[in-house]
Protein backbone atom coordinates (compact mmCIF):
# COMPACT_ATOMS: atom_id res chain seq x y z
CA UNK A 1 0.00 0.00 0.00
CA UNK A 2 1.38 3.07 -0.83
CA UNK A 3 1.66 6.10 0.96
CA UNK A 4 -0.19 9.38 -0.10
CA UNK A 5 1.81 12.66 0.54
CA UNK A 6 1.16 16.49 0.48
CA UNK A 7 4.28 17.98 -2.30
CA UNK A 8 2.68 21.58 -2.55
CA UNK A 9 -0.17 23.55 -1.40
CA UNK A 10 -1.25 27.19 -2.84
CA UNK A 11 -4.33 29.33 -2.92
CA UNK A 12 -5.34 32.92 -3.78
CA UNK A 13 -5.58 35.73 -1.12
CA UNK A 14 -9.22 35.73 -0.22
CA UNK A 15 -11.22 38.63 -1.82
CA UNK A 16 -14.81 39.69 -0.19
CA UNK A 17 -17.20 38.17 -1.58
CA UNK A 18 -19.61 41.00 -2.81
CA UNK A 19 -19.74 43.53 -5.78
CA UNK A 20 -16.61 45.43 -5.47
CA UNK A 21 -14.77 42.50 -3.91
CA UNK A 22 -10.82 42.55 -4.72
CA UNK A 23 -11.41 39.71 -7.25
CA UNK A 24 -14.83 39.98 -8.12
CA UNK A 25 -14.11 40.92 -11.55
CA UNK A 26 -12.25 37.30 -11.97
CA UNK A 27 -13.89 34.51 -13.61
CA UNK A 28 -14.28 31.68 -11.11
CA UNK A 29 -13.25 29.01 -13.33
CA UNK A 30 -10.21 31.65 -13.90
CA UNK A 31 -9.19 31.53 -10.14
CA UNK A 32 -8.80 27.76 -10.30
CA UNK A 33 -7.15 27.85 -13.41
CA UNK A 34 -4.51 30.04 -11.54
CA UNK A 35 -4.12 27.87 -8.79
CA UNK A 36 -3.66 24.70 -11.41
CA UNK A 37 -0.94 26.68 -13.55
CA UNK A 38 0.83 27.36 -10.46
CA UNK A 39 1.34 23.82 -9.00
CA UNK A 40 2.75 23.13 -12.37
CA UNK A 41 5.04 25.81 -12.30
CA UNK A 42 6.49 25.89 -8.73
CA UNK A 43 7.20 21.90 -9.37
CA UNK A 44 8.38 21.30 -12.38
CA UNK A 45 5.89 19.35 -13.81
CA UNK A 46 3.94 18.75 -17.07
CA UNK A 47 0.04 18.59 -17.13
CA UNK A 48 0.08 15.16 -18.67
CA UNK A 49 1.74 13.81 -16.09
CA UNK A 50 -1.84 14.71 -13.53
CA UNK A 51 -3.74 11.40 -13.49
CA UNK A 52 -7.09 13.32 -12.55
CA UNK A 53 -8.00 17.00 -10.98
CA UNK A 54 -10.71 16.95 -8.14
CA UNK A 55 -11.81 20.33 -7.36
CA UNK A 56 -14.42 21.67 -4.50
CA UNK A 57 -17.69 23.71 -5.35
CA UNK A 58 -20.90 24.56 -3.62
CA UNK A 59 -22.93 26.68 -5.91
CA UNK A 60 -22.64 24.90 -9.04
CA UNK A 61 -24.88 27.30 -11.23
CA UNK A 62 -23.90 30.20 -13.68
CA UNK A 63 -20.23 30.90 -13.70
CA UNK A 64 -19.76 28.05 -11.74
CA UNK A 65 -21.75 25.24 -13.79
CA UNK A 66 -20.99 22.44 -15.89
CA UNK A 67 -18.38 20.92 -14.03
CA UNK A 68 -15.92 23.91 -13.17
CA UNK A 69 -13.18 21.59 -12.39
CA UNK A 70 -12.89 21.05 -16.32
CA UNK A 71 -13.17 24.00 -17.22
CA UNK A 72 -10.26 25.22 -15.18
CA UNK A 73 -8.06 22.36 -16.30
CA UNK A 74 -8.77 23.94 -20.26
CA UNK A 75 -8.33 27.40 -19.04
CA UNK A 76 -5.06 26.70 -17.44
CA UNK A 77 -3.89 25.16 -20.77
CA UNK A 78 -3.56 21.51 -19.69
CA UNK A 79 -3.32 18.61 -21.42
CA UNK A 80 -7.19 17.94 -23.19
CA UNK A 81 -6.43 14.27 -21.83
CA UNK A 82 -5.86 15.16 -18.00
CA UNK A 83 -9.64 14.46 -16.32
CA UNK A 84 -11.20 16.79 -14.10
CA UNK A 85 -14.40 16.36 -11.59
CA UNK A 86 -15.66 19.11 -9.44
CA UNK A 87 -17.32 17.70 -5.65
CA UNK A 88 -20.20 19.62 -3.59
CA UNK A 89 -19.63 18.49 -0.03
CA UNK A 90 -20.65 21.48 0.90
CA UNK A 91 -18.44 23.79 3.38
CA UNK A 92 -15.86 20.53 3.13
CA UNK A 93 -16.21 19.92 -0.86
CA UNK A 94 -12.02 20.78 -0.96
CA UNK A 95 -11.34 18.66 2.59
CA UNK A 96 -13.44 15.93 0.44
CA UNK A 97 -11.40 16.51 -2.70
CA UNK A 98 -8.13 15.92 -0.54
CA UNK A 99 -9.70 13.21 0.99
CA UNK A 100 -10.76 11.36 -2.77
CA UNK A 101 -7.37 11.89 -4.20
CA UNK A 102 -5.10 10.53 -1.31
CA UNK A 103 -7.65 7.34 -1.43
CA UNK A 104 -7.05 6.98 -4.82
CA UNK A 105 -3.16 7.38 -4.23
CA UNK A 106 -3.20 4.53 -1.50
CA UNK A 107 -5.61 2.09 -3.78
CA UNK A 108 -3.43 2.35 -6.20
CA UNK A 109 -5.40 4.41 -8.91
CA UNK A 110 -3.60 7.36 -8.92
CA UNK A 111 0.20 8.34 -9.15
CA UNK A 112 -0.42 12.33 -9.57
CA UNK A 113 -3.23 13.99 -8.79
CA UNK A 114 -4.55 17.70 -7.77
CA UNK A 115 -7.36 18.14 -5.18
CA UNK A 116 -8.54 21.41 -4.61
CA UNK A 117 -11.64 23.99 -4.69
CA UNK A 118 -13.00 27.10 -5.91
CA UNK A 119 -15.84 29.67 -4.70
CA UNK A 120 -16.68 33.09 -6.54
CA UNK A 121 -19.71 34.35 -4.13
CA UNK A 122 -19.35 37.74 -5.43
CA UNK A 123 -20.63 36.34 -9.03
CA UNK A 124 -22.43 33.63 -7.87
CA UNK A 125 -23.94 34.04 -4.21
CA UNK A 126 -25.20 31.75 -1.57
CA UNK A 127 -28.10 30.22 -2.14
CA UNK A 128 -28.07 30.61 -5.74
CA UNK A 129 -28.08 27.19 -6.80
CA UNK A 130 -31.59 26.13 -5.89
CA UNK A 131 -32.58 27.78 -8.46
CA UNK A 132 -35.86 28.86 -7.45
CA UNK A 133 -36.92 25.06 -6.34
CA UNK A 134 -36.55 23.87 -3.06
CA UNK A 135 -33.58 21.44 -2.29
CA UNK A 136 -36.29 19.69 0.50
CA UNK A 137 -38.72 16.80 -0.80
CA UNK A 138 -42.25 16.30 0.79
CA UNK A 139 -40.39 12.85 2.09
CA UNK A 140 -37.85 15.06 3.92
CA UNK A 141 -40.38 17.04 5.45
CA UNK A 142 -42.23 14.27 6.12
CA UNK A 143 -39.43 13.15 8.47
CA UNK A 144 -38.75 16.69 9.71
CA UNK A 145 -42.31 18.40 10.11
CA UNK A 146 -41.26 21.50 12.03
CA UNK A 147 -38.55 21.84 9.34
CA UNK A 148 -34.64 22.62 9.74
CA UNK A 149 -33.02 25.81 9.87
CA UNK A 150 -30.19 27.77 8.26
CA UNK A 151 -26.79 27.36 9.19
CA UNK A 152 -26.87 31.26 10.81
CA UNK A 153 -29.93 29.84 13.13
CA UNK A 154 -28.25 26.41 13.66
CA UNK A 155 -25.09 28.40 14.84
CA UNK A 156 -27.51 30.43 17.78
CA UNK A 157 -28.93 27.13 18.59
CA UNK A 158 -24.90 25.62 19.26
CA UNK A 159 -24.25 29.12 21.52
CA UNK A 160 -27.19 28.43 23.15
CA UNK A 161 -26.75 25.27 23.86
CA UNK A 162 -23.21 25.61 24.94
CA UNK A 163 -23.57 28.79 26.97
CA UNK A 164 -21.62 31.15 24.95
CA UNK A 165 -22.95 34.93 25.17
CA UNK A 166 -22.06 37.56 22.86
CA UNK A 167 -18.81 38.50 24.46
CA UNK A 168 -17.71 34.96 24.21
CA UNK A 169 -18.00 35.03 20.56
CA UNK A 170 -16.88 38.55 19.83
CA UNK A 171 -13.86 38.13 22.17
CA UNK A 172 -12.77 34.69 19.72
CA UNK A 173 -13.51 36.47 16.46
CA UNK A 174 -11.33 39.81 17.48
CA UNK A 175 -8.67 37.03 18.45
CA UNK A 176 -8.74 35.49 15.00
CA UNK A 177 -8.77 38.82 13.15
CA UNK A 178 -5.57 39.76 15.56
CA UNK A 179 -3.99 35.85 15.06
CA UNK A 180 -4.54 36.55 11.29
CA UNK A 181 -2.96 39.73 10.83
CA UNK A 182 -0.15 38.85 13.37
CA UNK A 183 0.72 35.61 10.79
CA UNK A 184 0.62 38.14 7.72
CA UNK A 185 3.25 40.66 9.89
CA UNK A 186 5.29 37.66 10.29
CA UNK A 187 4.77 36.99 6.27
CA UNK A 188 3.29 33.39 7.29
CA UNK A 189 1.49 33.29 4.41
CA UNK A 190 4.41 33.68 1.97
CA UNK A 191 4.79 30.07 0.39
CA UNK A 192 1.25 29.21 0.04
CA UNK A 193 0.10 32.54 -1.76
CA UNK A 194 -0.23 33.07 -5.08
CA UNK A 195 -1.04 36.74 -6.30
CA UNK A 196 -4.31 36.85 -8.37
CA UNK A 197 -3.75 39.47 -11.68
CA UNK A 198 -6.37 41.47 -12.33
CA UNK A 199 -7.13 44.65 -14.24
CA UNK A 200 -4.85 48.01 -12.89
CA UNK A 201 -2.30 45.36 -10.70
CA UNK A 202 -2.87 42.39 -8.73
CA UNK A 203 -4.05 40.98 -5.52
CA UNK A 204 -1.36 39.77 -2.84
CA UNK A 205 -3.19 39.85 0.51
CA UNK A 206 -6.38 38.66 2.30
CA UNK A 207 -8.63 41.42 2.14
CA UNK A 208 -11.04 39.75 4.79
CA UNK A 209 -8.65 40.64 7.35
CA UNK A 210 -9.40 43.45 10.02
CA UNK A 211 -6.22 44.45 11.74
CA UNK A 212 -8.20 46.48 14.02
CA UNK A 213 -10.85 44.53 14.63
CA UNK A 214 -11.86 45.11 18.60
CA UNK A 215 -14.62 43.27 20.97
CA UNK A 216 -16.07 47.02 21.25
CA UNK A 217 -16.27 47.48 17.78
CA UNK A 218 -18.03 43.81 17.10
CA UNK A 219 -20.24 44.61 20.12
CA UNK A 220 -22.23 47.43 18.16
CA UNK A 221 -23.08 44.81 15.48
CA UNK A 222 -26.89 43.85 15.11
CA UNK A 223 -27.99 39.97 15.32
CA UNK A 224 -27.77 38.59 11.54
CA UNK A 225 -30.73 35.71 12.15
CA UNK A 226 -33.49 36.89 13.87
CA UNK A 227 -37.28 36.60 13.23
CA UNK A 228 -40.22 36.50 15.16
CA UNK A 229 -41.38 32.81 13.94
CA UNK A 230 -38.00 31.38 14.91
CA UNK A 231 -37.51 33.08 18.06
CA UNK A 232 -41.05 31.40 19.25
CA UNK A 233 -40.30 28.17 17.87
CA UNK A 234 -36.42 28.63 19.69
CA UNK A 235 -37.15 30.68 23.02
CA UNK A 236 -33.74 29.60 24.16
CA UNK A 237 -31.62 31.17 21.61
CA UNK A 238 -29.88 34.49 22.39
CA UNK A 239 -29.51 35.80 19.50
CA UNK A 240 -25.78 36.65 19.52
CA UNK A 241 -24.62 36.06 15.56
CA UNK A 242 -23.53 39.02 13.74
CA UNK A 243 -21.38 39.29 10.71
CA UNK A 244 -18.59 39.81 12.95
CA UNK A 245 -18.34 36.24 14.53
CA UNK A 246 -19.24 34.59 11.27
CA UNK A 247 -16.90 34.15 8.56
CA UNK A 248 -17.52 36.73 5.40
CA UNK A 249 -19.04 35.81 2.18
CA UNK A 250 -15.27 35.51 0.20
CA UNK A 251 -13.81 34.92 -3.36
CA UNK A 252 -10.83 32.72 -3.30
CA UNK A 253 -9.06 29.37 -4.74
CA UNK A 254 -6.80 26.63 -3.15
CA UNK A 255 -4.72 23.66 -4.64
CA UNK A 256 -2.71 20.57 -3.31
CA UNK A 257 -0.74 18.62 -5.04
CA UNK A 258 -1.06 14.82 -4.01
CA UNK A 259 1.05 11.73 -4.77
CA UNK A 260 2.37 8.20 -3.88
CA UNK A 261 5.88 8.85 -1.59
CA UNK A 262 7.07 6.47 -4.63
CA UNK A 263 6.27 8.81 -7.51
CA UNK A 264 7.92 11.80 -5.79
CA UNK A 265 11.10 10.13 -5.18
CA UNK A 266 11.03 9.35 -9.03
CA UNK A 267 9.81 12.73 -9.76
CA UNK A 268 12.84 14.75 -7.25
CA UNK A 269 10.20 16.67 -5.19
CA UNK A 270 10.19 16.14 -1.38
CA UNK A 271 6.96 15.33 0.24
CA UNK A 272 5.97 17.92 3.11
CA UNK A 273 3.39 15.76 4.88
CA UNK A 274 1.47 12.24 4.28
CA UNK A 275 -2.12 11.89 4.72
CA UNK A 276 -2.11 9.98 8.59
CA UNK A 277 -5.85 9.46 8.53
CA UNK A 278 -9.59 10.34 7.20
CA UNK A 279 -13.00 10.54 8.68
CA UNK A 280 -16.55 11.86 7.54
CA UNK A 281 -19.63 11.83 9.46
CA UNK A 282 -22.90 12.47 9.53
CA UNK A 283 -24.82 14.32 12.33
CA UNK A 284 -27.76 16.41 13.59
CA UNK A 285 -29.23 18.12 10.54
CA UNK A 286 -30.68 20.82 13.00
CA UNK A 287 -27.57 21.31 14.53
CA UNK A 288 -26.11 20.64 11.55
CA UNK A 289 -22.62 22.20 12.69
CA UNK A 290 -21.71 20.18 15.03
CA UNK A 291 -20.29 17.13 12.97
CA UNK A 292 -16.86 18.10 13.66
CA UNK A 293 -17.71 17.07 17.40
CA UNK A 294 -17.76 12.92 16.05
CA UNK A 295 -15.36 13.47 13.18
CA UNK A 296 -12.63 14.12 15.40
CA UNK A 297 -13.33 11.52 17.85
CA UNK A 298 -13.56 8.88 14.84
CA UNK A 299 -9.81 9.81 12.90
CA UNK A 300 -8.49 10.29 16.56
CA UNK A 301 -9.46 6.78 17.24
CA UNK A 302 -8.71 5.42 13.59
CA UNK A 303 -5.32 7.31 14.00
CA UNK A 304 -4.62 5.58 17.44
CA UNK A 305 -3.96 8.81 18.79
CA UNK A 306 -4.93 11.09 21.31
CA UNK A 307 -5.89 15.53 21.06
CA UNK A 308 -2.87 16.13 23.12
CA UNK A 309 -0.72 14.60 20.88
CA UNK A 310 -1.72 16.93 17.88
CA UNK A 311 0.48 19.51 17.49
CA UNK A 312 -2.06 22.34 15.56
CA UNK A 313 -5.97 21.98 14.71
CA UNK A 314 -7.69 23.77 12.00
CA UNK A 315 -10.94 23.75 12.75
CA UNK A 316 -13.21 26.04 10.24
CA UNK A 317 -14.68 29.20 11.76
CA UNK A 318 -17.87 29.07 9.88
CA UNK A 319 -19.15 31.01 12.85
CA UNK A 320 -17.48 31.54 15.84
CA UNK A 321 -19.88 28.80 18.29
CA UNK A 322 -18.43 25.75 16.11
CA UNK A 323 -15.10 25.89 17.00
CA UNK A 324 -15.47 26.92 20.45
CA UNK A 325 -18.00 23.88 21.06
CA UNK A 326 -15.52 21.48 19.59
CA UNK A 327 -12.76 22.52 21.78
CA UNK A 328 -14.80 22.66 24.50
CA UNK A 329 -16.16 19.02 24.08
CA UNK A 330 -12.78 17.89 23.14
CA UNK A 331 -10.41 19.17 25.75
CA UNK A 332 -8.27 20.77 22.74
CA UNK A 333 -5.93 23.49 23.67
CA UNK A 334 -6.86 26.86 22.58
CA UNK A 335 -3.56 28.25 21.86
CA UNK A 336 -2.77 25.13 19.26
CA UNK A 337 -6.83 26.33 18.06
CA UNK A 338 -6.57 28.41 14.35
CA UNK A 339 -2.94 29.40 15.54
CA UNK A 340 -2.86 31.83 12.28
CA UNK A 341 -6.49 32.74 12.32
CA UNK A 342 -9.19 31.74 11.27
CA UNK A 343 -11.89 31.80 8.71
CA UNK A 344 -13.67 34.86 10.69
CA UNK A 345 -10.51 36.76 9.63
CA UNK A 346 -9.10 35.05 6.75
CA UNK A 347 -12.58 34.31 4.46
CA UNK A 348 -14.12 31.15 3.91
CA UNK A 349 -14.42 30.72 -0.28
CA UNK A 350 -16.98 27.41 0.79
CA UNK A 351 -15.53 25.19 -1.95
CA UNK A 352 -11.82 26.38 -1.47
CA UNK A 353 -11.64 25.94 2.31
CA UNK A 354 -10.76 22.98 2.78
CA UNK A 355 -7.67 22.98 0.91
CA UNK A 356 -6.58 26.33 1.96
CA UNK A 357 -6.71 25.06 5.68
CA UNK A 358 -4.68 22.04 5.02
CA UNK A 359 -2.27 24.09 3.14
CA UNK A 360 -2.08 26.50 6.16
CA UNK A 361 -2.21 23.55 8.85
CA UNK A 362 0.71 22.40 6.89
CA UNK A 363 2.93 25.79 6.92
CA UNK A 364 2.44 26.28 10.78
CA UNK A 365 3.57 22.50 11.53
CA UNK A 366 6.61 23.68 9.42
CA UNK A 367 7.12 26.61 11.36
CA UNK A 368 7.14 25.63 14.49
CA UNK A 369 8.40 21.97 14.01
CA UNK A 370 5.08 20.05 14.76
CA UNK A 371 4.46 16.33 13.92
CA UNK A 372 0.47 15.98 13.57
CA UNK A 373 -1.99 18.64 12.57
CA UNK A 374 -5.81 17.89 12.60
CA UNK A 375 -7.82 19.34 10.33
CA UNK A 376 -11.74 19.29 10.37
CA UNK A 377 -14.80 21.62 9.44
CA UNK A 378 -18.76 21.80 9.63
CA UNK A 379 -20.91 20.55 6.43
CA UNK A 380 -24.61 22.09 5.38
CA UNK A 381 -26.69 19.17 6.23
CA UNK A 382 -25.11 18.23 9.24
CA UNK A 383 -21.87 16.85 8.01
CA UNK A 384 -18.25 16.72 9.29
CA UNK A 385 -15.03 15.27 7.63
CA UNK A 386 -11.95 15.44 9.50
CA UNK A 387 -8.05 14.40 8.39
CA UNK A 388 -4.51 14.11 10.32
CA UNK A 389 -1.76 14.91 8.35
CA UNK A 390 1.81 14.11 9.31
CA UNK A 391 5.03 16.31 8.76
CA UNK A 392 7.53 14.78 6.71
Amino acid sequence: MSAAVIVDAVRTPSGRGKLGGALSGVHPVDLGALVLSSILERNGLESSQIDDVLMGCVSQIGDQSVNLARNAVLAAGFDETVPATTIDRQCGSSQQAAHFAAQGVIAGAYDVVIAGGVESMSRVPLGSSAAGGSPTSPRMRERYPDGLVNQGVSAELIAARWGFDRHTLDAFSAESHRRAAAAWEAHRFDRELIPVPVEGGEVAVDETVRAGTTVEKLAGLAASFRDDDTAARFPQIGWNITPGNSSPLTDGASALLIMSEDKAGELGLTPRARFHSFAVVGDDPLYMLTGPIPATKKVLDRAGLSIDDIDAYEVNEAFAPVPLAWAHETGADPAKLNPWGGAIALGHPLGATGARLMGTLLSYLEATGGRYGLQTMCEGGGMANATVIERL
